[in-house]
């Protein structure tokens, strides 16, 4: 039979890039690229995202890792920045500061400043402490102050006095003596200028100790009214002291805060800071009468230098939150760690005897509120993965605010002296990078996602080869020569970058735009280069590159090429059998992927049982296989049972295999055994399959088809090339066909041979030289054909079966 007229032609087996096309001499003579190759659709959405400043337009940019989506959604935020800039000015950003609350100091308040402000104002207030610590002491140990101070001390002191000598004179006068103690004053009856004894009390009559008695209580009334008048006087002198201080104090203070009044009216918190700080300074004054520091009484240093001791100047220092004075442009904000305190903030603490403090000062931001007013970049994986970060974020979202949260409190669990921050106002565009399958599962189970990620910027692996992208291909690989500090690429470097490009993603109309992998070529090409000697990269040193990555991961490929060479994996390459055939998969190891045959066979037997998959009777089927195999019984009803029922039963394995099979590449395969061992005609065990099958015969294309090739082609050859060797594939992958140069070699000296077929009539025809044969209208097929004999031994199964008594169920 002639089977070379289902052979592929060599030109179609592999795409060949023309190096003289490329009109230069090396990559250093291109240009540099300002736009980005073949990724339309993505940048439209980005540009569409950045522009639109409606709620919920964040963007999460889906794509498979290297295809540059950090880098694009990087530049065209830089590119968005500089337009605004030159068109029209972006919103003046803000500077965040916390400041103490003195109503609740658990609860610090949070004031926006213009930009670069919140430097000044801190230090303003700093200098402002210092001026009051110096002045005030000053003040305070001044001769004119210190006069004052011991006049109205004396004066009160002699009123005091005063009344102490008038309460004593008039208590000798009634003859009595007044002693203080420590439960406060007493007087005591004096007889013979000494005070009474208890016995002398006691002698007297019962009239004279009530008339002593009374007289007693009446004088203590007396000295009762002067001392508590001597309290009163006490209390005048120190209010009047503290008057003095006061007004000392007053002129020094408000000196210093006017200006500061004056000049920060706005916000109106801020305004009310100021105000409270000052009342704060008035009503403290003790701790600005020395220039020296209040010492710690329990630690024995100064109060601002207690190791977590309250310092009594915290009111005075403004926490900088978010410092944007040195910021030129909306802030661009990535975090490669997204816990939940790099991206809302913290809180920290310092210990001091067996507990932990806080205060204002130990706010620290996250990258949420170091973003605000600009864009922040998060990878989606990482954020899904750190516990609570992605509720808080949704939340911080929608309420265009971020708190500054102890975690524990997240998960239930107890935190040491929580703060509750006033929470920072935030307008900021979040940009999440990840995959399509992640993209899929938040669309699917999380209600939030579509309100608050509206824009999708989807990045394609793969990009249409046309003679712009492959020059555009030319320009980015002379920027990657420079990135890495590699040697530049000659043109027919170029050439096979690209069509290893092709090769990447199984398309000779495609390209892949995994550009993180066109990187990784040319560095490791420029090695090879070294090795050689050479000033620029050729052909030959990425081939190189391409084939000695391959090599430092195929030892897997190599370990079941030697068992199949040694016959402990049983593949027959040559000869026929009935109900068996070679069919091909592809495995995946890392980042490498071959392919190697696998024996298939069919046993076909009286019953009624149908096609059995004894893979999935061991449940090493998956869903897409047994779907496969499925799809044998309805091939095998429309051929042959058109007319009465079909009576069969088939068992059908993959031999030798004992992890789980998948895919319904290999249904054709099945077909194809399963056809041969009903019809009795031997298949050649020299070509290999690959190819799924629909109902109706028609050959579906497959993936992996380059390696699947490659896989029976080293294995037929570690056995010996015989001329006669080869793979079927399905007619609608010949566009996938990006063969390596060896196998293309072969198939041109004829030492082996790619076949296409693109029904199951026409690759049973090239598998076992018999023809299929066409059904006749009265419903048989000619003599001799393939479905003739396939047909007769149904008939005949089906009538010894009707012969057999039908057991019941």
């Amino acid at each position: 039979m002639e089977v070379s007229k289902f052979a592929v032609p060599i030109e179609k087996l592999r795409w060949q890039c023309d190096a003289g096309q490329f009109q230069f001499e090396c990559t250093k003579d291109l240009p540099v690229l300002d736009e980005f190759v073949g990724q339309e659709r993505a940048i439209r959405a980005i540009e569409f995202g950045l522009n639109m400043h409606n709620a919920g337009y964040n963007i999460f940019v889906a794509g498979l890792s290297g295809t540059g989506k950090t880098s694009i959604v990087k530049e065209y935020i830089e590119r968005l920045i500089s337009k605004q800039t030159s068109v029209r000015p972006a919103p003046p950003l803000e500077d965040w500061c916390y400041l103490h609350n003195f109503k609740e100091p658990d609860r610090p308040q949070i004031v926006n400043l213009p930009q670069g402000m919140g430097r000044k104002f801190r230090d303003r207030i700093i200098g402002v402490l210092s001026q009051l610590r110096e002045n005030l002491g000053r003040a305070f140990s001044g001769e004119e102050y210190q006069a004052q101070k011991k006049k109205l001390f004396e004066e009160g002191h002699d009123r005091q006095q005063q009344l102490f000598k008038g309460t004593a004179e008039e208590a000798r006068r009634q003859g009595f003596s007044l002693q203080m103690t420590p439960v406060g004053p007493v007087v005591i009856a004096i007889v013979n200028d000494r005070p009474m004894q208890e016995n002398e009390y006691l002698a007297l009559k019962e009239s004279e100790r009530k008339e002593l008695d009374a007289k007693q209580a009446e004088l203590m009334k007396f000295v009762q009214a002067n001392f508590e008048k001597a309290s009163a006087v006490q209390r005048e002198t120190a209010e009047r002291l503290q008057d003095l201080d006061k007004n000392v104090a007053e002129f020094t203070v408000s000196a210093l805060f006017a200006p500061l009044l004056e000049e920060y009216r706005a916000p109106e918190k801020l305004t009310h800071y100021l105000a409270d700080l000052k009342a704060y300074t008035l009503g403290n004054l003790e701790l600005f009468k020395s220039a020296d520091e209040p010492v710690n009484p329990l630690l024995g240093v100064p109060m601002s230098q207690a190791l977590g001791g309250r310092n009594p100047f915290l009111p005075f220092q403004v926490n900088v939150f978010v410092d944007n004075s040195e910021r030129k442009g909306p802030p661009v904000a990535t975090e490669p760690n997204p816990n939940f305190g790099n991206i809302f903030g913290k809180i920290e603490r310092r210990f001091l005897l067996g507990g932990y403090l806080s205060d204002h000062t130990m706010l620290k931001p996250g990258a949420l509120s170091l973003a605000n007013g600009g864009f922040l970049l998060l990878s989606a994986r990482d954020v899904l993965l750190n516990p609570g970060v992605w509720v808080t974020l949704k939340r911080a979202i929608r309420n265009k605010e971020v708190r500054i949260e102890d975690p524990f409190e997240q998960f239930g669990l107890f935190a040491p002296q929580g703060m509750r921050a006033e929470p920072m106002p935030i307008d900021v565009k979040v940009i999440l990078i990840g995959d399509a399958f992640l993209y899929q599962l938040l669309s699917a189970h999380d209600e939030d996602f579509w309100e608050i990620f509206k824009v999708k910027a989807d990045f394609n692996f793969e990009i249409d080869r046309t003679e712009k992208s492959m020059k555009d291909y030319a320009a980015v690989i002379r920027c990657f020569c420079e990135d890495c500090n590699a040697r530049h690429l000659e043109p027919s470097g170029v050439a096979k970058v690209i069509e290893y490009a092709a090769r990447a993603v199984g398309d000779q109309q495609k390209l892949s735009a995994r550009f993180a992998q066109i990187k990784e070529w040319v560095q490791e090409a420029d090695y090879w280069a070294s090795q050689d000697g050479a000033e620029l990269i050729a052909a030959k040193h990425v081939t190189k590159a391409v084939e000695e990555k391959a090599f430092r991961h195929n030892m897997i490929d190599e370990r079941i090429r030697e068992m199949i060479a040694k016959d402990v994996i049983m593949i027959d390459v040559e000869g026929g059998k009935v109900g068996q055939v070679n069919g091909l998969s592809v495995y995946s190891v890392g980042d490498a992927m071959f392919g190697r045959p696998m024996r298939i066979t069919v046993s076909t037997f009286l019953g009624r049982s149908g096609v059995v998959n004894i893979e999935r009777e061991a449940e090493l089927s998956g869903p897409t296989h047994s779907k496969g195999v499925m799809i044998l019984g309805g091939y095998l009803g429309s051929k042959y049972a058109q007319e009465e029922p079909l009576s069969l039963s088939a068992s059908l394995c993959f031999e030798q295999s004992y992890e789980e099979i998948d895919g319904d590449s290999a249904s054709s395969a099945e077909l194809y055994a399963l056809l041969s061992s009903l019809s009795g005609i031997p298949i050649r065990q020299s070509i290999a399959v690959t190819g799924s099958v629909n109902q109706w015969g028609e050959i579906q294309p497959i993936g992996g088809v380059n390696q699947k090739i490659e896989g029976f082609f080293r294995v037929c050859r570690a056995k010996g090339l015989t001329g006669d060797h080869g793979v079927l594939i399905p007619e609608r992958n010949i566009g996938n066909l990006m063969l390596r140069e060896e196998v293309v070699e072969a198939v041109r000296d004829g030492r082996f041979h790619i076949y296409a077929a693109r029904t199951i009539d026409e690759g049973i025809e090239i598998l076992t030289g018999v023809p299929a044969g066409e059904r006749r209208p009265d419903g048989t097929y000619p003599e001799g054909t393939l479905h003739d004999r396939a047909s007769r031994r149904l008939k005949e199964m089906a009538e010894k079966l009707q012969k057999q008594p039908r057991k019941e169920e």
